[in-house]
Protein backbone atom coordinates (compact mmCIF):
# COMPACT_ATOMS: atom_id res chain seq x y z
CA UNK A 1 0.00 0.00 0.00
CA UNK A 2 1.33 3.13 -1.03
CA UNK A 3 1.71 6.55 0.87
CA UNK A 4 -0.64 8.23 -1.93
CA UNK A 5 -3.38 5.49 -1.54
CA UNK A 6 -2.98 5.58 2.28
CA UNK A 7 -3.45 9.30 1.87
CA UNK A 8 -6.72 9.02 0.03
CA UNK A 9 -8.58 6.19 2.54
CA UNK A 10 -7.74 8.42 5.36
CA UNK A 11 -8.21 12.21 4.58
CA UNK A 12 -8.27 15.16 7.14
CA UNK A 13 -11.62 15.67 9.31
CA UNK A 14 -12.22 18.85 10.63
CA UNK A 15 -10.98 19.03 13.83
CA UNK A 16 -14.14 19.22 16.31
CA UNK A 17 -14.34 15.25 15.20
CA UNK A 18 -10.91 14.21 16.37
CA UNK A 19 -10.29 12.56 19.43
CA UNK A 20 -7.01 12.62 21.88
CA UNK A 21 -6.20 9.53 23.84
CA UNK A 22 -2.85 10.66 26.15
CA UNK A 23 -1.19 9.70 29.56
CA UNK A 24 0.87 12.96 30.25
CA UNK A 25 3.87 11.91 28.74
CA UNK A 26 2.51 11.83 24.88
CA UNK A 27 -0.81 11.77 23.22
CA UNK A 28 -2.14 10.18 19.92
CA UNK A 29 -5.00 11.80 18.29
CA UNK A 30 -7.62 9.51 16.33
CA UNK A 31 -10.47 10.24 13.88
CA UNK A 32 -13.78 8.88 13.06
CA UNK A 33 -12.60 6.23 10.74
CA UNK A 34 -10.99 4.92 14.03
CA UNK A 35 -7.77 6.18 12.13
CA UNK A 36 -4.64 7.59 14.44
CA UNK A 37 -3.27 10.69 12.49
CA UNK A 38 -0.94 11.70 14.92
CA UNK A 39 1.57 10.84 17.90
CA UNK A 40 4.90 11.78 18.90
CA UNK A 41 7.22 9.44 20.50
CA UNK A 42 8.34 8.98 22.91
CA UNK A 43 7.59 12.44 24.33
CA UNK A 44 5.21 15.41 23.39
CA UNK A 45 8.30 17.50 21.76
CA UNK A 46 9.96 14.55 19.82
CA UNK A 47 9.14 14.12 16.15
CA UNK A 48 6.31 12.54 15.01
CA UNK A 49 5.73 8.62 14.01
CA UNK A 50 2.44 9.10 12.67
CA UNK A 51 2.10 12.66 10.95
CA UNK A 52 -0.64 12.37 8.85
CA UNK A 53 -3.04 14.98 10.36
CA UNK A 54 -0.49 17.29 8.93
CA UNK A 55 -0.13 15.57 5.20
CA UNK A 56 3.04 13.08 6.16
CA UNK A 57 2.96 9.63 6.78
CA UNK A 58 2.06 7.21 9.27
CA UNK A 59 -1.57 5.76 10.67
CA UNK A 60 -2.70 3.23 12.58
CA UNK A 61 -6.64 2.95 11.81
CA UNK A 62 -9.21 -0.18 12.98
CA UNK A 63 -12.13 0.69 10.76
CA UNK A 64 -14.92 -1.39 10.07
CA UNK A 65 -14.95 -3.09 6.71
CA UNK A 66 -18.78 -1.90 5.78
CA UNK A 67 -20.32 0.96 5.50
CA UNK A 68 -20.64 3.05 8.46
CA UNK A 69 -22.14 6.07 10.41
CA UNK A 70 -19.70 7.42 13.37
CA UNK A 71 -20.09 8.39 17.23
CA UNK A 72 -17.97 8.45 20.08
CA UNK A 73 -17.47 9.39 23.81
CA UNK A 74 -15.04 9.09 26.64
CA UNK A 75 -15.71 7.18 29.46
CA UNK A 76 -16.07 9.76 32.60
CA UNK A 77 -13.36 11.37 33.86
CA UNK A 78 -10.88 9.56 31.60
CA UNK A 79 -9.29 10.19 28.39
CA UNK A 80 -10.36 6.85 27.39
CA UNK A 81 -12.41 6.92 23.98
CA UNK A 82 -15.06 5.08 22.64
CA UNK A 83 -15.94 4.90 18.51
CA UNK A 84 -18.88 3.24 17.81
CA UNK A 85 -19.58 3.05 14.41
CA UNK A 86 -23.14 1.66 13.25
CA UNK A 87 -23.15 -0.68 9.96
CA UNK A 88 -26.64 -0.74 7.55
CA UNK A 89 -28.05 -4.36 8.55
CA UNK A 90 -24.25 -5.26 9.56
CA UNK A 91 -24.63 -4.66 13.34
CA UNK A 92 -22.74 -2.04 15.75
CA UNK A 93 -18.71 -2.20 16.40
CA UNK A 94 -17.00 -0.18 18.97
CA UNK A 95 -13.49 0.52 19.40
CA UNK A 96 -12.04 1.30 22.60
CA UNK A 97 -9.22 3.13 22.76
CA UNK A 98 -6.43 4.70 25.80
CA UNK A 99 -2.95 4.92 26.19
CA UNK A 100 -1.47 2.92 29.33
CA UNK A 101 -1.32 4.30 32.44
CA UNK A 102 0.72 4.73 34.66
CA UNK A 103 2.96 6.02 31.70
CA UNK A 104 6.49 4.79 30.20
CA UNK A 105 8.86 8.03 29.77
CA UNK A 106 10.61 5.94 27.33
CA UNK A 107 8.13 3.59 26.02
CA UNK A 108 4.43 5.37 23.97
CA UNK A 109 1.69 2.02 24.61
CA UNK A 110 -1.49 2.42 22.81
CA UNK A 111 -4.36 0.27 23.58
CA UNK A 112 -7.53 -0.68 21.11
CA UNK A 113 -9.80 -2.90 22.08
CA UNK A 114 -12.25 -3.73 19.54
CA UNK A 115 -16.05 -5.02 20.66
CA UNK A 116 -18.76 -6.97 18.39
CA UNK A 117 -22.28 -5.21 20.15
CA UNK A 118 -24.60 -6.35 17.96
CA UNK A 119 -23.98 -9.02 15.39
CA UNK A 120 -20.37 -10.02 14.43
CA UNK A 121 -17.57 -7.91 13.34
CA UNK A 122 -15.30 -7.18 10.73
CA UNK A 123 -12.62 -4.40 10.88
CA UNK A 124 -10.03 -3.93 8.60
CA UNK A 125 -6.58 -2.98 10.42
CA UNK A 126 -3.47 -0.70 9.24
CA UNK A 127 -0.40 -0.07 10.23
CA UNK A 128 2.34 2.43 9.37
CA UNK A 129 5.04 4.10 11.26
CA UNK A 130 7.92 6.34 10.17
CA UNK A 131 10.05 8.62 12.61
CA UNK A 132 11.08 12.44 11.72
CA UNK A 133 7.48 12.83 11.09
CA UNK A 134 7.25 10.06 8.44
CA UNK A 135 10.34 10.40 6.71
CA UNK A 136 11.68 7.11 7.72
CA UNK A 137 9.82 4.07 7.58
CA UNK A 138 9.90 0.72 8.94
CA UNK A 139 12.75 -1.44 8.63
CA UNK A 140 12.46 -5.41 9.26
CA UNK A 141 9.12 -5.90 9.81
CA UNK A 142 9.00 -9.85 11.85
CA UNK A 143 6.42 -11.76 12.76
CA UNK A 144 7.87 -13.68 16.43
CA UNK A 145 6.88 -16.81 17.46
CA UNK A 146 3.80 -15.60 19.25
CA UNK A 147 2.39 -13.46 16.51
CA UNK A 148 3.89 -10.21 17.52
CA UNK A 149 5.10 -7.34 14.95
CA UNK A 150 8.53 -6.09 15.72
CA UNK A 151 10.20 -3.28 13.47
CA UNK A 152 12.39 -0.32 14.11
CA UNK A 153 12.35 2.87 12.59
CA UNK A 154 15.50 5.50 13.36
CA UNK A 155 16.59 3.79 16.73
CA UNK A 156 12.73 3.24 17.54
CA UNK A 157 11.38 0.01 18.04
CA UNK A 158 7.65 -1.09 17.58
CA UNK A 159 5.80 -3.70 18.43
CA UNK A 160 2.35 -4.68 17.56
CA UNK A 161 0.36 -7.09 19.65
CA UNK A 162 -3.04 -8.73 18.57
CA UNK A 163 -2.57 -8.96 14.84
CA UNK A 164 -1.15 -12.13 13.90
CA UNK A 165 -2.60 -12.78 10.27
CA UNK A 166 -1.68 -9.03 8.97
CA UNK A 167 0.58 -9.01 5.83
CA UNK A 168 3.37 -6.67 4.62
CA UNK A 169 2.24 -4.59 1.90
CA UNK A 170 4.86 -1.62 0.56
CA UNK A 171 6.14 -1.83 4.17
CA UNK A 172 2.75 -1.42 5.63
CA UNK A 173 1.03 -4.00 8.01
CA UNK A 174 -2.24 -4.85 6.80
CA UNK A 175 -5.11 -7.51 8.39
CA UNK A 176 -8.81 -7.93 8.22
CA UNK A 177 -10.01 -8.90 12.49
CA UNK A 178 -13.33 -10.63 12.48
CA UNK A 179 -15.06 -10.25 15.71
CA UNK A 180 -18.02 -12.72 17.11
CA UNK A 181 -20.46 -11.12 18.22
CA UNK A 182 -20.35 -10.49 22.06
CA UNK A 183 -16.68 -10.86 21.72
CA UNK A 184 -13.75 -8.49 21.90
CA UNK A 185 -10.27 -7.99 20.77
CA UNK A 186 -7.15 -6.71 22.02
CA UNK A 187 -4.51 -4.82 19.83
CA UNK A 188 -1.48 -2.88 21.51
CA UNK A 189 1.12 -0.49 19.95
CA UNK A 190 4.31 -0.10 21.44
CA UNK A 191 6.73 2.57 20.38
CA UNK A 192 9.97 3.49 22.63
CA UNK A 193 13.51 4.39 22.31
CA UNK A 194 14.80 1.28 24.66
CA UNK A 195 14.42 -2.93 23.54
CA UNK A 196 11.09 -3.60 24.55
CA UNK A 197 10.42 -5.70 27.90
CA UNK A 198 7.87 -8.44 27.99
CA UNK A 199 4.74 -8.28 26.23
CA UNK A 200 2.01 -5.98 27.49
CA UNK A 201 -0.89 -7.97 29.02
CA UNK A 202 -3.75 -5.85 27.81
CA UNK A 203 -6.33 -6.86 30.63
CA UNK A 204 -3.64 -5.71 33.23
CA UNK A 205 -2.98 -2.71 31.30
CA UNK A 206 -6.42 -1.86 30.86
CA UNK A 207 -7.45 -2.48 34.62
CA UNK A 208 -4.30 -0.35 35.22
CA UNK A 209 -4.85 2.57 32.98
CA UNK A 210 -8.45 2.63 34.48
CA UNK A 211 -6.84 2.56 38.11
CA UNK A 212 -4.98 5.61 36.79
CA UNK A 213 -7.18 7.31 35.42
CA UNK A 214 -10.09 6.81 38.59
CA UNK A 215 -7.36 7.70 41.12
CA UNK A 216 -6.47 11.05 39.55
CA UNK A 217 -9.32 13.03 38.25
CA UNK A 218 -12.06 13.88 41.55
CA UNK A 219 -15.77 14.42 41.85
CA UNK A 220 -16.68 18.14 41.21
CA UNK A 221 -20.10 18.38 41.78
CA UNK A 222 -20.62 21.68 42.80
CA UNK A 223 -19.58 22.98 39.48
CA UNK A 224 -22.33 24.38 37.33
CA UNK A 225 -21.65 21.75 34.42
CA UNK A 226 -20.06 18.36 36.63
CA UNK A 227 -19.24 16.13 33.75
CA UNK A 228 -17.97 19.09 31.58
CA UNK A 229 -15.54 20.16 34.42
CA UNK A 230 -14.31 16.43 34.76
CA UNK A 231 -13.49 16.04 31.34
CA UNK A 232 -11.48 19.43 31.35
CA UNK A 233 -9.61 18.16 34.22
CA UNK A 234 -8.67 14.87 32.77
CA UNK A 235 -7.46 16.77 29.14
CA UNK A 236 -5.12 18.73 31.99
CA UNK A 237 -4.31 16.04 33.72
CA UNK A 238 -3.47 14.00 30.15
CA UNK A 239 -1.57 17.10 28.83
CA UNK A 240 0.56 16.64 32.09
CA UNK A 241 4.16 14.73 32.33
CA UNK A 242 4.92 13.36 35.37
CA UNK A 243 7.85 15.59 35.21
CA UNK A 244 5.28 18.52 35.92
CA UNK A 245 4.93 20.20 32.77
CA UNK A 246 1.96 20.31 30.92
CA UNK A 247 1.97 20.97 26.97
CA UNK A 248 -0.11 23.73 25.69
CA UNK A 249 -1.88 21.20 23.13
CA UNK A 250 -0.76 17.82 21.75
CA UNK A 251 -0.89 19.31 18.45
CA UNK A 252 1.32 21.26 16.00
CA UNK A 253 0.82 23.65 12.78
CA UNK A 254 -3.23 23.27 13.11
CA UNK A 255 -4.13 26.47 11.82
CA UNK A 256 -6.07 29.66 13.09
CA UNK A 257 -7.15 31.09 10.45
CA UNK A 258 -7.04 29.33 6.95
CA UNK A 259 -3.69 30.73 4.85
CA UNK A 260 -3.02 34.07 7.15
CA UNK A 261 0.12 32.35 8.53
CA UNK A 262 -0.92 31.71 12.52
CA UNK A 263 0.16 28.49 12.81
CA UNK A 264 2.42 27.40 15.43
CA UNK A 265 3.89 24.75 17.64
CA UNK A 266 2.06 24.24 21.17
CA UNK A 267 3.45 20.91 22.11
CA UNK A 268 5.45 22.71 25.01
CA UNK A 269 4.83 23.88 28.39
CA UNK A 270 3.92 27.69 28.98
CA UNK A 271 4.50 28.79 32.37
CA UNK A 272 1.04 30.83 32.14
CA UNK A 273 -1.17 28.06 31.42
CA UNK A 274 0.34 26.15 33.67
CA UNK A 275 -0.44 28.67 36.47
CA UNK A 276 -4.10 28.88 34.74
CA UNK A 277 -4.57 25.18 35.29
CA UNK A 278 -3.43 25.17 38.85
CA UNK A 279 -5.55 27.72 39.76
CA UNK A 280 -8.20 25.95 38.03
CA UNK A 281 -7.65 23.46 40.09
CA UNK A 282 -7.06 25.11 42.99
CA UNK A 283 -11.27 26.71 42.68
CA UNK A 284 -12.13 23.38 42.66
CA UNK A 285 -11.61 23.73 46.88
CA UNK A 286 -9.52 20.40 47.27
CA UNK A 287 -5.74 19.64 47.11
CA UNK A 288 -5.25 17.29 44.61
CA UNK A 289 -1.44 15.84 43.50
CA UNK A 290 -2.04 17.43 40.06
CA UNK A 291 -2.28 20.93 41.80
CA UNK A 292 1.16 19.81 43.78
CA UNK A 293 2.05 18.66 40.42
CA UNK A 294 1.90 21.87 38.41
CA UNK A 295 3.41 24.22 41.30
CA UNK A 296 6.15 21.99 41.16
CA UNK A 297 7.04 22.57 37.99
CA UNK A 298 6.75 26.61 38.40
CA UNK A 299 8.97 26.68 41.31
CA UNK A 300 11.12 24.90 40.00
CA UNK A 301 11.52 27.15 36.14
CA UNK A 302 11.56 29.95 38.70
CA UNK A 303 14.77 29.18 40.89
CA UNK A 304 16.54 28.50 38.12
CA UNK A 305 15.75 31.42 35.61
CA UNK A 306 14.47 34.01 38.09
CA UNK A 307 13.71 37.38 36.17
CA UNK A 308 15.23 35.44 33.38
CA UNK A 309 11.83 33.41 33.31
CA UNK A 310 11.56 32.77 29.39
CA UNK A 311 7.59 31.60 28.84
CA UNK A 312 7.81 28.60 28.03
CA UNK A 313 9.70 24.56 28.16
CA UNK A 314 9.66 21.39 27.38
CA UNK A 315 7.92 19.47 29.68
CA UNK A 316 11.06 18.53 31.36
CA UNK A 317 12.39 22.37 32.00
CA UNK A 318 14.48 22.29 28.93
CA UNK A 319 14.61 25.06 25.99
CA UNK A 320 12.05 25.34 23.84
CA UNK A 321 14.07 24.32 20.39
CA UNK A 322 13.79 27.05 17.47
CA UNK A 323 11.60 27.48 14.91
CA UNK A 324 12.17 25.04 11.73
CA UNK A 325 10.04 23.50 9.13
CA UNK A 326 10.04 20.07 8.25
CA UNK A 327 8.85 19.56 4.55
CA UNK A 328 5.35 18.54 5.74
CA UNK A 329 2.11 19.46 3.50
CA UNK A 330 0.41 20.62 6.59
CA UNK A 331 -3.24 20.17 7.35
CA UNK A 332 -5.65 22.07 5.06
CA UNK A 333 -5.19 25.83 5.40
CA UNK A 334 -1.71 25.77 7.08
CA UNK A 335 1.57 24.50 7.01
CA UNK A 336 4.13 22.77 8.99
CA UNK A 337 6.35 23.93 12.27
CA UNK A 338 7.99 22.96 14.78
CA UNK A 339 9.85 24.63 17.38
CA UNK A 340 8.16 27.99 18.91
CA UNK A 341 9.81 31.58 18.74
CA UNK A 342 8.33 32.42 22.27
CA UNK A 343 11.48 30.56 22.99
CA UNK A 344 13.61 34.24 22.90
CA UNK A 345 10.45 36.40 24.33
CA UNK A 346 9.95 38.45 28.03
CA UNK A 347 6.52 37.78 29.22
CA UNK A 348 5.97 40.06 32.12
CA UNK A 349 2.93 38.93 33.10
CA UNK A 350 3.97 35.15 33.43
CA UNK A 351 5.26 36.61 36.88
CA UNK A 352 2.10 37.77 38.05
CA UNK A 353 0.16 34.20 37.30
CA UNK A 354 3.45 32.59 39.39
CA UNK A 355 2.27 34.81 42.01
CA UNK A 356 -1.11 34.22 41.79
CA UNK A 357 -0.60 30.50 41.93
CA UNK A 358 1.97 30.40 44.92
CA UNK A 359 -0.46 32.70 46.63
CA UNK A 360 -3.11 29.80 46.27
CA UNK A 361 -0.86 27.18 47.31
CA UNK A 362 0.04 28.72 50.48
CA UNK A 363 -3.75 29.48 50.68
CA UNK A 364 -4.20 25.73 50.31
CA UNK A 365 -0.47 25.26 52.40
CA UNK A 366 0.87 23.29 49.88
CA UNK A 367 4.00 25.14 49.45
CA UNK A 368 7.23 24.19 50.25
CA UNK A 369 10.55 25.47 51.61
CA UNK A 370 11.47 25.89 47.56
CA UNK A 371 7.96 27.83 47.01
CA UNK A 372 8.58 30.47 49.25
CA UNK A 373 11.69 31.00 48.04
CA UNK A 374 10.13 31.33 44.62
CA UNK A 375 7.92 33.69 45.67
CA UNK A 376 10.57 35.82 46.82
CA UNK A 377 12.28 35.49 43.43
CA UNK A 378 9.15 36.82 41.81
CA UNK A 379 8.66 39.92 43.21
CA UNK A 380 11.94 40.70 43.08
CA UNK A 381 12.09 39.98 39.03
CA UNK A 382 8.78 42.02 38.71
CA UNK A 383 10.53 44.82 40.98
CA UNK A 384 13.54 44.49 38.37
CA UNK A 385 11.41 44.56 35.25
CA UNK A 386 7.88 45.65 35.38
CA UNK A 387 8.82 48.92 33.95
CA UNK A 388 10.64 47.37 30.44
CA UNK A 389 8.74 46.99 27.39
CA UNK A 390 7.67 42.96 26.87
CA UNK A 391 5.76 40.56 24.63
CA UNK A 392 2.72 40.18 26.53
CA UNK A 393 0.09 37.33 27.11
CA UNK A 394 -0.73 37.55 23.25
CA UNK A 395 2.94 37.48 22.13
CA UNK A 396 2.76 40.25 19.79
CA UNK A 397 5.64 42.79 19.59
CA UNK A 398 7.32 44.39 22.64
CA UNK A 399 4.97 47.00 24.06
CA UNK A 400 4.33 48.66 27.64
CA UNK A 401 0.92 46.23 28.39
CA UNK A 402 -1.28 47.41 30.62
CA UNK A 403 -2.70 43.38 30.82
CA UNK A 404 0.90 42.42 32.32
CA UNK A 405 1.25 45.38 34.58
CA UNK A 406 -2.25 44.23 36.20
CA UNK A 407 -1.42 40.53 36.24
CA UNK A 408 1.25 41.49 38.55
CA UNK A 409 -0.69 43.62 40.62
CA UNK A 410 -3.15 41.25 41.38
CA UNK A 411 -0.43 38.06 41.77
CA UNK A 412 1.47 41.11 44.69
CA UNK A 413 -1.51 41.68 46.60
CA UNK A 414 -2.55 37.70 46.22
CA UNK A 415 0.99 37.45 47.87
CA UNK A 416 0.26 40.07 50.52
CA UNK A 417 -2.55 38.50 51.46
CA UNK A 418 -0.76 35.36 52.48
CA UNK A 419 2.44 36.07 53.55
CA UNK A 420 4.02 37.82 56.64
CA UNK A 421 3.54 41.20 57.67
CA UNK A 422 7.15 42.70 56.23
CA UNK A 423 6.78 40.59 52.99
CA UNK A 424 2.82 42.01 52.74
CA UNK A 425 4.13 45.60 52.47
CA UNK A 426 6.99 45.08 50.17
CA UNK A 427 4.49 43.62 47.83
CA UNK A 428 1.57 45.90 48.39
CA UNK A 429 3.95 49.07 48.11
CA UNK A 430 5.26 47.92 44.54
CA UNK A 431 1.65 46.94 43.69
CA UNK A 432 0.59 50.26 44.31
CA UNK A 433 3.61 52.20 42.25
CA UNK A 434 2.54 49.47 39.13
CA UNK A 435 -1.25 49.99 39.08
CA UNK A 436 -0.39 54.11 39.79
CA UNK A 437 2.17 54.47 36.42
CA UNK A 438 -0.51 52.11 34.67
CA UNK A 439 -3.42 54.38 35.61
CA UNK A 440 -1.33 57.36 34.64
CA UNK A 441 -0.41 55.76 30.93
CA UNK A 442 -3.37 53.21 29.92
CA UNK A 443 -6.39 54.66 31.12
CA UNK A 444 -8.32 55.55 27.90
CA UNK A 445 -9.06 59.79 27.95
CA UNK A 446 -12.42 59.27 27.06
CA UNK A 447 -14.08 56.24 28.56
CA UNK A 448 -12.29 55.96 31.40
CA UNK A 449 -11.29 52.00 31.30
CA UNK A 450 -8.01 50.21 30.49
CA UNK A 451 -6.90 50.47 27.15
CA UNK A 452 -3.93 47.92 25.53
CA UNK A 453 -0.82 49.74 26.03
CA UNK A 454 -0.17 53.32 25.84
CA UNK A 455 -0.31 53.81 22.12
CA UNK A 456 -2.85 51.41 21.51
CA UNK A 457 -6.11 52.79 23.18
CA UNK A 458 -8.35 49.34 21.65
CA UNK A 459 -9.72 47.30 24.73
CA UNK A 460 -8.19 43.83 25.02
CA UNK A 461 -10.60 41.07 26.86
CA UNK A 462 -7.49 39.78 28.95
CA UNK A 463 -7.89 42.72 30.48
CA UNK A 464 -10.74 41.79 32.49
CA UNK A 465 -8.80 38.81 34.83
CA UNK A 466 -6.61 41.56 36.72
CA UNK A 467 -9.70 42.41 38.81
CA UNK A 468 -10.95 38.84 38.81
CA UNK A 469 -7.70 38.08 40.57
CA UNK A 470 -7.67 41.08 43.11
CA UNK A 471 -5.56 43.93 41.12
CA UNK A 472 -8.69 46.11 41.61
CA UNK A 473 -12.44 45.89 43.73
CA UNK A 474 -14.99 44.73 41.09
CA UNK A 475 -16.68 47.85 41.57
CA UNK A 476 -13.67 50.03 40.46
CA UNK A 477 -15.12 52.35 37.76
CA UNK A 478 -12.03 51.40 35.48
CA UNK A 479 -12.81 47.38 35.33
CA UNK A 480 -16.50 47.96 34.84
CA UNK A 481 -15.80 50.61 32.04
CA UNK A 482 -13.50 48.22 30.41
CA UNK A 483 -16.35 45.61 30.89
CA UNK A 484 -18.71 47.20 29.00
CA UNK A 485 -16.12 47.71 26.19
CA UNK A 486 -15.14 44.23 25.81
CA UNK A 487 -18.95 43.42 25.49
CA UNK A 488 -20.11 46.34 23.14
CA UNK A 489 -16.38 45.47 20.90
CA UNK A 490 -15.21 42.45 20.87
CA UNK A 491 -18.52 40.08 21.15
CA UNK A 492 -20.10 38.33 18.19
CA UNK A 493 -23.04 35.56 19.12
CA UNK A 494 -22.21 35.41 22.37
CA UNK A 495 -18.17 34.77 21.15
CA UNK A 496 -15.11 36.99 22.54
CA UNK A 497 -12.53 38.18 20.00
CA UNK A 498 -8.98 38.99 21.82
CA UNK A 499 -9.14 42.64 20.70
CA UNK A 500 -9.94 44.53 17.39
CA UNK A 501 -7.58 44.38 14.74
CA UNK A 502 -7.10 47.45 13.07
CA UNK A 503 -9.38 48.95 10.40
CA UNK A 504 -10.61 45.34 10.05
CA UNK A 505 -13.83 43.41 11.08
CA UNK A 506 -13.90 41.25 13.91
CA UNK A 507 -13.06 37.26 12.82
CA UNK A 508 -11.38 38.59 9.69
CA UNK A 509 -8.06 37.21 10.62
CA UNK A 510 -8.40 34.89 13.65
CA UNK A 511 -11.49 32.88 15.45
CA UNK A 512 -13.43 33.93 18.44
CA UNK A 513 -10.82 32.56 21.70
CA UNK A 514 -12.66 30.16 23.36
CA UNK A 515 -10.70 31.63 26.83
CA UNK A 516 -11.44 35.05 26.17
CA UNK A 517 -15.42 33.83 26.35
CA UNK A 518 -15.32 31.61 29.44
CA UNK A 519 -13.28 35.04 31.21
CA UNK A 520 -16.20 37.19 30.32
CA UNK A 521 -19.03 34.37 31.60
CA UNK A 522 -16.69 34.93 35.00
CA UNK A 523 -16.46 38.88 34.73
CA UNK A 524 -20.19 39.09 33.99
CA UNK A 525 -21.12 36.58 37.38
CA UNK A 526 -19.15 38.58 39.76
CA UNK A 527 -20.81 41.72 38.26
CA UNK A 528 -24.53 40.51 39.20
CA UNK A 529 -25.12 39.87 35.29
CA UNK A 530 -26.15 36.06 35.63
CA UNK A 531 -28.07 35.50 32.52
CA UNK A 532 -25.54 36.90 30.46
CA UNK A 533 -22.49 34.96 32.13
CA UNK A 534 -24.38 31.63 31.66
CA UNK A 535 -25.11 32.45 27.62
CA UNK A 536 -21.65 32.99 27.39
CA UNK A 537 -20.66 29.82 29.35
CA UNK A 538 -22.87 27.90 27.66
CA UNK A 539 -22.39 29.54 23.95
CA UNK A 540 -18.51 28.60 24.73
CA UNK A 541 -18.49 25.06 26.51
CA UNK A 542 -20.60 23.86 23.41
CA UNK A 543 -17.99 24.75 20.83
CA UNK A 544 -16.73 21.56 20.61
CA UNK A 545 -17.61 17.90 18.26
CA UNK A 546 -18.51 14.62 19.85
CA UNK A 547 -15.58 14.05 21.93
CA UNK A 548 -15.73 17.36 23.63
CA UNK A 549 -11.99 18.90 23.42
CA UNK A 550 -11.94 22.70 22.91
CA UNK A 551 -9.21 24.42 20.97
CA UNK A 552 -7.73 27.75 21.21
CA UNK A 553 -10.31 29.30 18.74
CA UNK A 554 -13.93 29.36 17.34
CA UNK A 555 -14.88 30.44 14.04
CA UNK A 556 -18.24 31.89 14.25
CA UNK A 557 -19.19 31.50 10.67
CA UNK A 558 -18.32 28.09 9.93
CA UNK A 559 -18.85 26.96 13.23
CA UNK A 560 -15.25 25.34 13.62
CA UNK A 561 -12.40 24.69 15.78
CA UNK A 562 -9.59 26.34 14.83
CA UNK A 563 -5.99 26.28 16.16
CA UNK A 564 -4.40 23.30 18.03
CA UNK A 565 -6.23 20.68 19.96
CA UNK A 566 -6.97 19.98 22.82
CA UNK A 567 -6.27 23.46 23.91
CA UNK A 568 -5.12 23.47 27.68
CA UNK A 569 -5.60 26.60 29.34
CA UNK A 570 -9.09 26.47 27.80
CA UNK A 571 -10.31 23.48 29.33
CA UNK A 572 -8.44 24.85 32.35
CA UNK A 573 -11.06 28.27 32.17
CA UNK A 574 -13.73 26.03 31.05
CA UNK A 575 -13.11 24.29 34.95
CA UNK A 576 -12.77 27.64 36.73
CA UNK A 577 -15.36 29.25 35.32
CA UNK A 578 -17.62 26.09 35.89
CA UNK A 579 -17.14 25.89 39.56
CA UNK A 580 -17.01 30.19 39.71
CA UNK A 581 -20.25 30.70 38.34
CA UNK A 582 -21.73 27.49 40.99
CA UNK A 583 -20.96 30.21 43.79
Amino acid sequence: MTPEELAARFPPQVLRDYALVADGARGAVVGPRGDVVWMCAPDWHDDAVIASLLGGRGVFAVTPAHTFVWGGWYEEGTLVFHHRWTSRGDGTVECRDAMAMPSDPHRAVLLRQVLAVDGDAEVDVVLDLGARFGARALRGLRRDDDGRWHARTDGLHVRLSGLPGAVVDGGVLTGRLRVPAGGRHDLVLEVGDAGPPAPVDPDHAWASTLHTWRSAVPGIAHSVAPAEARHSYAVVRGLTSDAGGMVAAATTSLPEHAGNGRSYDYRYAWVRDQCYAGLAMAACGGTYPLFDTLVAFVVQRVLADGPGLVPAYTVHGAPVPPERSTGLPGYPGGWDVVGNHVRSQFQLDVFGTVLQLLAAAIEHDRLDADGWRAVDVAVSAVEQRWREPEAGIWELEDDWWAHSRLECVAGLRSIAAVCPPADAVRAVTLADAILAETSRRCLHPDEGRWQRSPGQPGVDAALLRPALLGATPLTDPRHRATLAAVQRDLVTDHHVYRYSPDSMPLGSTEGAFLLCGFLLAEALHADGQQVEAFRFFERNRAACGPPALLAEEWDVDQRQLRGNLPQAFVHAALLHSSVRLGT
